[in-house]
């Protein structure tokens, strides 16, 4: 069997002793030890075991129980007689967080009981009194072990003890120890001394060693093209943000214009700019993250024609929501809740048609987090708005940014949302079932005329994280922003069930 010096070194000690660790081989660093050990696995002439220790240190809160004592040993020896709380306070000398902590830990130990602001020792208090507290006397071994201690150095009534330093603050410090054990296999046994006696080898020709001859003399080291590698894994942008990267082409190639907009906004621009009535319970603070300071100034918007639109329709031919609109209510700071108070702007600013704009951005929502939700995650939205826009355009350009995503079967059907009439919802087909990806509509009246608009507007919007689930095959939302580094290198580059563009 073909072995390197070190590999046979391993090997020969391994006969010897039976098991290694990593720095038990003699003219090997623990890395070429591990190394070596790695390639014997390899070949089935090794097994590795691995095992995580706890190491206990002794933590500078701890160091304090040693010079000072533990907060319930001092107090401890104070009390001769019932003694009211305060005056034993005040005799203490201690800080109030010590002297806190000292009287809870004299409740929890059963050392004393407080009746009406009057602390009583027990009997077990009393004999306290006269012992070394066993926290005490494992302080005092860590102390004597700079290196640390292990877990299973200790037996199981010290281990109660430990876990009680460990809620501690400092007074202990506990890491992790990856423990590496070396092992021999049956097939190893059937090795000679002549296969582990080292030997001159060369691994790499030199122009020297070819030159001069020498390679007539040396042992050339075999090359395995067949053995296992390591993976060289380069650098790549976040799946994420390659899916972004990727509904930004398409959008731009389909004639849109990206925009952007502040995370904080004024309610009105959030809600009431959409029609959105200001006791929806989505403006809740369940539903909405509020922010404190100043409130917006909305001069110079169109807050009027919102109003009455809000009150009694204005001149949109609605009725309204038929309540008295409060501009103190639409002045709030808050974190936007999707991205369409970018585009409401952005198209009361420009009127005049043709607009075809689109934004990928953060949206925040008061949502507990789940394998389906995030309190912040990523909107991408899409508006049209042309002389004699209508519905089945919009569909039309659905299916055709959908397709451009990978999805040929696509079906949509009706949906509500508060400010588009009609609406619907788009759902494609994955893995043998529909999945809905966003909704989609024509703005309302109520929505266009207050701020100006006078023609259709087309309105789409999704979630970002749901059409990268699909995407990337992930189950759990919360997948997509842990940094799972295995996973990261493992994502493929391309997506391998997109067709290609027609």
């Amino acid at each position: 069997m073909d072995l390197s010096n070190a590999e046979r070194r391993v090997l020969r000690a391994l006969r010897a002793r039976g098991e290694l660790g990593p720095g038990d081989v003699e003219g090997l660093t623990p890395q070429e030890t591990m190394s070596a050990a790695s390639w014997l696995r390899e070949k089935g002439l090794v097994e590795i075991d691995e095992d995580v220790r706890f190491i206990n240190t002794l933590g500078e809160e701890g160091e304090r129980f040693l010079d000072e004592g533990l907060p319930e040993s001092r107090l401890l020896g104070l009390i001769d007689e019932p003694v009211a709380v305060d005056r034993l306070r005040a005799s203490s000398g201690m800080e109030g967080g010590t002297f806190s902590i000292g009287l809870g830990w004299l409740r929890r130990k059963g050392y004393a009981r407080i009746v009406d602001g009057v602390i009583r020792l027990t009997d077990k208090g009393r004999a306290a009194r006269e012992r070394k507290e066993p926290e005490i006397s494992l302080l005092e071994r860590l102390r004597a072990t700079p290196e640390g201690l292990p877990d299973d150095a200790f037996d199981d009534e010290e281990r109660d003890v430990l876990g009680r330093l460990r809620r501690r603050g400092k007074a202990i410090s506990t890491r992790e120890m990856l423990v590496r054990r070396i092992r021999p296999t049956e097939r190893a046994g059937t090795l000679s001394e002549d296969d582990l006696a080292e030997r001159a080898e060369v691994s790499q020709l030199t122009p020297e060693i070819i030159q001069g001859g020498g390679w007539r003399d040396v042992v050339l080291r075999s090359y395995d093209i067949g053995m296992k590698a390591p993976t060289i894994s380069g650098g790549r942008i976040h799946p994420l943000t390659a899916i972004i990267e990727e509904v930004r082409r398409i959008f731009l190639s389909m004639g849109f214009t990206e925009i952007e907009g502040d995370y904080i906004e004024s309610a009105f621009w959030c809600m009431d700019a959409l029609f959105v009535p200001q006791d929806h319970p989505a403006r809740d603070l369940q539903d909405t993250l509020y922010l404190d300071g100043e409130p917006f100034d909305l001069t110079g918007g169109p807050v009027e024609e919102v109003a009455a639109a809000h009150m009694d329709g204005g001149g949109t031919g609605s009725v309204g929501w038929g309540y008295r609109w409060s501009l103190e209510e639409a002045r709030r700071r808050l974190l936007r809740t999707h991205t369409t108070v970018n585009t409401i702007r952005y198209l009361h600013e420009h009127p005049e048609p043709p607009v075809r704009v689109f934004s990928i951005d953060r949206v925040f929502r008061k949502e507990s987090i789940d394998s389906r939700h995030l309190p912040e995650f990523y909107q991408i939205e899409g508006v049209a708005m042309e002389e004699g826009a209508s519905f089945g355009q919009l569909m039309g350009l659905l299916r055709e940014f959908y397709r451009r995503m990978g999805f040929e079967d696509i079906r949509m059907r009706p949906g509500y949302f508060p400010y588009t009439e009609p609406s619907l919802e788009v759902e494609v087909l994955f893995g043998g079932r529909w999945m809905e990806l966003g909704g989609a509509g024509m703005f309302r009246p109520e929505v266009t005329l207050p701020v100006g608009i006078e023609h259709p507007v087309l309105a789409w919007g999704l979630g970002l994280e749901r059409l990268a689930m699909l995407s990337l095959d992930v189950a759990d939302i919360r997948s997509l922003y842990m940094s799972d580094i295995e996973w990261l290198r493992n994502v493929p580059l391309l997506r391998v069930h997109r067709p290609a563009v027609r």
